[in-house]
């Protein structure tokens, strides 16, 4: 059988805690078979952070958010330049660019979701094809346009002991559970790192509880992680999708700085915990990716509750670039007209390809 055609893609993701853009480079045919050169990020600056937060959160002026747009791609144009830098030679000729953009509204109850970015001002930028606007297939599908790494997941992990679970904590928490037979289940379970990152941002001026230290010297209010998971969407079954600002429900003010993220913390780790409890078998190991993974409290929390949980970068892949690799995977799955998203990861009606490609 002949080998299927590998191209070299660059994916960019710029997550909801507005970080700054990670890239990275893989070689792949869109399936199993995928090479990982590498990657980097490049932070926004303070000003530039803030607009996005921002847009995320409340509805900019049209102009206010063209030029948010304007200002956020080229930063991608940066990070892709830089990336070919880093890695040299494997980086250049670039089949593709998978380009997520920066998510300001995600309303899957409403089929709503927008991830601003410029494709075209992106090309021209680098010179790369670009495929872009992966969700709003799924969504016109009746899915709900996350997650999206699942069946990425489900490629890099297909050599891993069943049944696995990767859970991605990002600035909201993802889970893809993979069976004996291949069975796959996915979608987001809760708040990820969001609520803790906006708490420590207000109480205590850091951008992140940075080696836990502000948990780890806190006490968690269970009454208060009940409060906050006592609402209908963690009683849900998976596939469901929610925006990072879905859990601003979740009040800790009462507490001091450190209680306040231990606190959520735990409500990070238990809507986690439900949502794996409904799953058909529990899994024999959690493989942790996103910034989570860096926060001691948060896997402490989870060994508390599952026997074995591990960072991704005990198998070599990087936590931090991960979604990034993914999103480059996406490009190529699009180029070969294969789904990105099916019933059991969004709750489309059928599994489908998605994105858009200008090049």
């Amino acid at each position: 059988m002949a080998q299927k055609k590998l191209y070299k893609s660059i994916g960019l993701m710029s997550g909801t805690s507005a970080d700054g853009v990670d890239a990275a480079l893989v070689v792949t045919d869109g399936e199993v078979n995928i090479e990982f050169h590498g990657g980097l990020t490049l932070p926004y600056d303070e000003s530039l952070r803030g607009l996005l937060l921002e847009a995320s959160q409340h509805n900019l002026p049209t102009t206010e958010l063209l030029r948010l747009e304007k200002q956020m791609t080229l930063h991608h144009g940066e990070a892709v330049n830089a990336l070919v830098e880093h890695l040299g030679k494997p980086a250049e000729g670039a089949d593709v660019i998978g380009f997520h953009g920066h998510t300001v509204r995600h309303l899957p109850n409403e089929d709503i979701t927008l991830q601003i970015g410029n494709p075209w001002l992106l090309n021209e930028a680098t010179g790369i094809p670009v495929v872009f606007d992966f969700r709003r297939r799924d969504m016109a599908l009746g899915g709900q346009g996350a997650p999206l790494v699942s069946m990425f997941h489900q490629a890099v992990f297909a050599k891993e002991g069943r049944p696995t679970l990767v859970l991605n904590l990002g600035g909201v928490a993802n889970i893809t559970w993979l069976g004996d037979k291949d069975e796959i289940i996915a979608g987001d379970t809760g708040p990820g790192c969001g609520l803790l990152d906006e708490w420590v941002q207000e109480m205590a001026n850091m951008n992140h509880d940075v080696d836990g230290q502000l948990a780890s010297k806190g006490q968690v209010h269970q009454d208060l992680v009940d409060e906050a998971l006592d609402r209908e969407f963690f009683r849900r079954s998976l596939p469901k999708s929610a925006d990072r600002f879905d859990f601003d429900h979740v009040d800790v003010s009462g507490l001091s700085v450190e209680d306040g993220a231990a606190t959520l913390c735990a409500v990070t780790v238990q809507a986690v915990v439900r949502a794996v409890a409904m799953m058909p078998k529990s899994p024999v190991t959690v493989w942790v990716t996103g910034g989570g993974v860096h926060h001691p409290v948060i896997m402490s929390q989870l060994a508390a509750h599952f026997p074995s949980v591990k960072s991704v970068d005990e198998l070599g892949f990087n936590p931090d670039t991960l979604e990034a690799e993914c999103f480059a995977w996406l490009a190529v799955r699009h180029l070969r007209k294969l789904p990105l998203s099916m019933p059991q990861t969004t709750g489309c009606r059928e599994a489908a390809t998605g994105g858009a490609y200008f090049g």
